[in-house]
């Protein structure tokens, strides 16, 4: 398989392993409009840090529980925005890049600094990936040829799903040779073919539930013709077969082509009213299908922004949340994400934004509950400093409410554009006039368009629009100190909770739940017949001996145990079913 090899990858490549464990520390919870002290437990989680490291805070909770990861990374345009800014000459990265490649960063291009910035990135994000989920990554022509190579190595190649092409704009681009009128939102799957089997089907658009209509007054809805014909490259005999029209016509498969389905099926159908002979009753038989059976259509890789949204319509939901003051030069719209969510998720999956930016990944997660009362979980990352008064002051606004100066719009007048209505031009001219003097008092502005054949007088008038809120919960972090000093020892100032916590983490890949329990002080848990214990003390060195197994309490088939040292001999803990482990040597690192 071809990779791709840039100045610096070999520093980078096993680069997500060096990276430091850093604990979260709680900032403060938001629960349904009050801000709490404790934190919500809601599941639901803004971070703010670098997303490296907190990628990494996040592996002993949430490694393998992702289902739906969506990054929206710096394009690497050129431009000078934000930290990893899109020319990535930020002076943080730059040191990074000092500390990590070393003397070679000096010469790095900016497409090699922007894979040595993305690649350990996707990395941990594969980590915590789960077994049957999906990633979805936004990108423009700048790095998706890169991109591609590299998640296809990170990845693997069999697990490409598709590269979504988005209409980001609806108006012509006049400023480059060709206009750029598009972005490219790539997806990976852990397992390419359980997504494939598995994926969501999206809900129809207008133009699609069109072709269905009920000209005969079914009684059971509107409904479309299939055409009943298949290629015959793999047809059996019983999809060849006469068929008699109500009106005494004679129907074959044409040249080359079979009946869809068998004689017996056919039957059946025509017996329940599900053949359509056309409207004089002689026609070529059709397969009738109800709307009310169709539960969705399978996703296309071209997403218009009449179905998605563009970057216009992202800038006016910020501007309505969080008022025009906010200056944000790349959202995307909700119904993108929203498209997202509805393939690639259900109502009780985890979702995880490592360059949040806005939010938008949260409001669309909570919109989406709110639709199907389901239970999506989000974790945000945002390193820069909006991430309190952007990021999280629009989940605070979606989960409580809102409310911005809108507009209405009414359509007053419609007519189809034909010979007789052009050629009584002045005529028509006159009406819209009259219309538009008649209703001055109940709109502030009037515009008159031709839309598909129709001329259309609109009339248009300031509103205040209230948006409801979703309610909910989240927690905000902020990311502290590493786990583990520069010598490798504990770093006892994160707290003994943490400690236990990570303890317990790495060796039963689940949260702690302290509370009362008859062991001793030392006792972590009972998983799978295992005791844990975690016997260490920030002031003294701690023995396992056979003074501290008098003062265990649990009764398991196996124990593990943590300690400074051990005086017990290696016979009498196999007898017994003892582990030891050496703090800190035997602690796993992520």
């Amino acid at each position: 398989m071809p990779t791709l090899h840039w100045i610096g990858k070999e520093k980078v490549i096993n680069h997500h392993l060096d990276v430091p464990f850093k604990v979260l520390e709680h900032s403060y919870g938001f629960d349904n409009g009050t801000q709490t002290r404790t934190e919500t437990q809601s599941g639901n989680k803004i971070i703010h840090g670098d997303n490296l490291e907190a990628l990494k805070a996040l592996l002993p909770e949430y490694e393998g529980q992702i289902k739906c990861i969506y990054i929206d990374p710096p394009y690497n345009t050129g431009e000078e925005k934000w930290i990893y800014n899109d020319n990535v000459n930020d002076p943080k990265l730059i040191k990074w890049l000092g500390d990590v490649v070393g003397k070679e960063a000096d010469d790095l291009t900016r497409h090699d600094k922007w894979l040595c910035m993305i690649y350990p990135r996707l990395q941990l994000l594969n980590k915590l990936l789960h077994p049957q989920g999906s990633i979805w990554i936004s990108i423009d022509d700048n790095e998706q040829s890169s991109l591609k190579l590299v998640c296809d190595e990170v990845f693997g190649r069999g697990q490409f799903v598709a590269a979504n092409v988005w209409q980001k704009r609806y108006s012509r681009e006049n400023r480059e040779a060709i206009g750029d009128v598009h972005e490219y939102i790539y997806v990976y799957a852990k397992d390419q073919k359980f997504f494939k089997e598995n994926r969501n089907l999206i809900p129809g658009n207008e133009k699609q539930l069109k072709v269905y209509r009920n000209p005969n007054n079914d009684p059971k809805g509107r409904w479309r013709p299939i055409p009943m014909t298949a290629q015959a490259g793999h047809a059996t005999s019983e999809q060849f077969y006469p068929i008699e029209t109500p009106t005494g016509a004679i129907h074959y498969p044409p040249q080359g082509r079979c009946w869809g389905i068998a004689e017996k099926t056919y039957k059946e159908l025509l017996s329940q009213g599900r053949i359509y002979f056309g409207l004089d009753g002689s026609s070529q038989p059709n397969i009738i299908r109800y709307l009310s059976e169709v539960e969705g259509f399978v996703p296309w890789t071209w997403w218009n922004h009449e179905e998605v949204g563009h970057t216009d319509e992202a800038k006016k939901e910020i501007y309505n949340i969080l008022s025009k003051s906010v200056d944000f030069d790349t959202p995307k719209p909700l119904r993108l994400i929203e498209r997202i969510l509805r393939i690639a998720t259900s109502r009780d999956d985890l979702i995880l934004d490592s360059f949040a930016g806005s939010g938008t990944t949260a409001q669309a997660v909570f919109n989406l509950n709110q639709e199907d009362n389901g239970n999506r979980k989000v974790i945000l990352v945002e390193m820069l400093e909006y991430a309190e008064g952007i990021t999280a002051e629009r989940l605070r606004r979606t989960i409580s409410g809102y409310e911005y100066d809108g507009s209405k719009k009414d359509v007053l007048f419609s007519k189809k554009l034909n010979f007789n209505t052009i050629k009584k031009g002045g005529e028509l001219a006159r009406d819209i006039d009259l219309l538009k003097e008649s209703n001055k008092a109940n709109y502030d502005k009037f515009s008159v368009k031709i839309e598909e054949g129709e001329i259309i007088l609109y009339g248009e008038s300031k509103k205040k629009v209230v948006v409801e809120g979703t309610g909910g919960s989240f927690d905000f972090y902020e990311l502290g100190q590493p786990l583990f000093g520069e010598d490798g020892n504990l770093n006892e100032s994160v707290g003994l909770p943490k400690i236990r916590n990570y303890v317990w983490y790495t060796e039963t890949k689940t949260s702690l739940k302290e509370g009362k329990h008859v062991d001793n002080a030392h006792f972590l848990g009972n998983h799978v017949n295992t005791s844990y214990y975690f016997y260490y003390e920030s002031e003294a060195i701690t023995t396992l001996d056979h003074s501290f197994l008098a003062s265990i309490k649990t009764k398991a088939e196996q124990y593990v145990i943590y300690a400074d040292n051990c005086l017990l001999t290696k016979e009498f803990m196999v007898k017994h079913h003892i582990i030891f482990k050496k703090i800190p040597r035997d602690i796993t690192r992520f």
